[in-house]
């Protein structure tokens, strides 16, 4: 079991950046892959950007492709989300999570149901 918890999420203008990391920690959570997903008001929980436990592949939702960023850092056990030209719709809780190293290989990166370890979430807000 992988413990996550974000945070850097904030209010910030429409066309403004922000960036927000998640700590993990237990039993070799360097060897998940790492995702990030998003939640608004009256809306599913979606897929936002996803890592392999490498770092050395990335997945991105169409949405956010091009204006999103995700990296890791193994030796300190945390991924960043980079968000950059931000939109009033990126408004939503921002939820970290980890799935085992498998789901690349299972092809399952983008999908919410394999990521069985969630942070509580960080809320980000875009006004326009």
């Amino acid at each position: 079991q992988v413990q996550l918890r974000e945070s850097g999420g904030g209010l910030v203008q429409a066309g403004g950046s922000l960036r927000v990391s998640c700590a993990a920690s237990g039993r070799a959570a360097r060897t998940y892959a790492m995702g990030w997903f998003r939640q608004a008001p009256g809306k599913e929980r979606e897929f936002v950007a996803a890592i392999s436990w490498s770092g050395g592949s990335t997945y991105y939702a169409d949405s956010v492709k091009g204006r999103f960023t995700m990296s890791r850092d193994n030796a300190k056990n945390t991924v960043y989300l980079q968000m950059n030209s931000l939109k009033p719709e990126d408004t939503a809780v921002y939820y970290c999570a980890a799935t085992p190293s498998t789901a690349q290989a299972m092809g399952v990166m983008t999908e919410v149901d394999p990521f069985g370890s969630w942070g509580q979430g960080t809320q980000v807000t875009v006004s326009s």
